[in-house]
């Protein structure tokens, strides 16, 4: 399992705002230079962050992004699954009825995969953005 560069990069996105807009919005092209990031790609992260309101836009010469809500309320699970969509380990363990794989109630396997993702699941709903900010615990 590989989480994307759309992942990581997003979730260090979201950490930079946490960590430095806090009292005033924070650039793409400030964010672009402390984590390496394009802005063009930037753009394309901040969109559905917006969209999943984990991030608002503040317009102007002083406009820039801001968490929508305090960083230990973010979860890291709700900002992958705005990135990413669903977390899910195979197609047969999500909760999409839609995707059958053929095999249904008859896999093995199926129970394990579940397992695992929803121990996946469970760690990234565990951690806010503030349990992953060094001196904010």
């Amino acid at each position: 399992m590989n989480i994307s560069t759309k992942g990581r990069y997003g979730l260090r996105a979201m950490l930079d705002i946490a960590q430095n807009g806090v009292e005033k919005p924070v650039t793409l092209s400030a964010i672009s230079a402390r984590q390496d990031i394009s802005d063009g790609y930037l753009e394309q992260l901040v969109a559905p962050l917006k969209k999943a309101g984990l991030v608002k836009s503040i317009r102007g010469a002083q406009g820039g992004y801001m968490l929508s809500r305090p960083a230990d309320e973010i979860t890291v699970g709700e900002v992958f699954r705005a990135l990413e969509g669903p977390i899910a380990i195979t197609v047969c363990s999500t909760d999409d009825a839609d995707i059958d794989c053929g095999r249904g109630e008859s896999c093995l396997v199926r129970n394990l995969w579940c397992e695992i993702q929803d121990a996946v699941s469970a760690v990234l709903d565990s951690k806010t953005l503030t349990d992953l900010m060094p001196g904010c615990k």
